[in-house]
């Protein structure tokens, strides 16, 4: 399929979440309101250091069930094209899964396209979020959680981040980390194709991608992965082309590595997230469905 990435307002009308839904900002606000109030009323672990970078911290919820045997964990990468947002934006997803009996980790990363002094690229946060799975790896027993069944969930620029961690050779980033560390990954809206954020103007000043960086860290331009298994999943009301960087990532890896690629009707890029923290929603099964496998 050739794409018009020579056409800014194609791009635009694709890519730009913001403007394809006007109340944006409800969403926005809402999930910062309830993440604090999250914060403030459940049993959590704030602001722990996975590294010593910018942005290397996360935020551990473990699960509110009696204690007994470690449980698994799923760690949760937020979107933002790689440039916004924060992990204090969506505490909100842990309390349905802590009361399901599950440990969840939020972590931050670094923003594109950092300070000239210290440069930051989609390869580099890829790099922190190895380490931040590394951190989970050696330290979740501690909060309850099970390092041998590790799901990671993310959201739009996160669901790359998501796909990018089944492709991690992990015992070459640390010593004593496993082949297939990461048990699942749930890529929710997610970008498995960078190059047409090469071309999209809005991003260009914030993301600097170069074909290099496409080639490396494009989830549909690499090998399926020996270990685990990906959901996609994109909201019906999504543009055209996330439906299709939706799909790619399974045409890649096949439907032994990809068992799951579906559009969810009448949900758009923000709203499909909602569902993922509301039991009975298809979008938090599959969650609970990777978690327990």
């Amino acid at each position: 399929m050739s794409l018009p990435l020579n056409d800014p307002a194609w791009l635009e009308r694709m890519y730009n979440n913001r403007a394809l839904v006007p109340d944006h900002m409800d969403y926005l606000q809402r999930w910062a309101r309830d993440s604090a109030q999250v914060r403030a009323q459940v049993p959590c672990v704030l602001d722990v250091a996975y590294g010593t970078g910018v942005g290397e911290t996360l935020d551990v919820f473990p699960s509110t069930r009696p204690a007994g045997a470690p449980v698994p964990v799923l760690v949760f990468i937020h979107g933002g094209y790689w440039r916004a947002l924060d992990k204090s934006d969506h505490s909100f997803i842990a309390p349905p899964f802590n009361q399901a009996g599950f440990c969840v980790v939020v972590v931050n990363y670094a923003l594109c396209p950092g300070t000239p002094e210290a440069p930051v690229t989609i390869p580099h946060i890829v790099r922190q979020m190895e380490k931040a799975v590394a951190w989970v790896a050696r330290n979740i027993e501690a909060h309850g959680g099970d390092a041998r069944r590790i799901t990671v969930a993310g959201h739009s620029a996160g669901g790359h981040l998501a796909a990018m961690l089944l492709t991690s050779v992990w015992p070459l980033i640390g010593a004593g980390l496993p082949d297939g560390l990461v048990r699942n990954a749930l890529s929710i809206s997610g970008l498995h194709d960078l190059e047409p954020l090469m071309h999209t103007p809005f991003l260009q000043e914030a993301l600097h991608l170069t074909d290099q960086h496409v080639l490396q860290d494009s989830p549909a331009r690499l090998l399926a992965p020996e270990h685990g298994i990906l959901y996609c999943v994109a909201g019906g009301d999504e543009s055209e082309e996330f439906h299709r960087q939706n799909g790619l990532v399974q045409q890649a890896w096949g439907v032994h590595s990809v068992p799951r690629c579906q559009v969810l009707p009448g949900l758009n890029h923000f709203s499909i997230l909602d569902t993922l923290a509301q039991p009975g929603k298809d979008l938090h099964h599959m969650a609970q469905n990777l978690l327990r496998m």
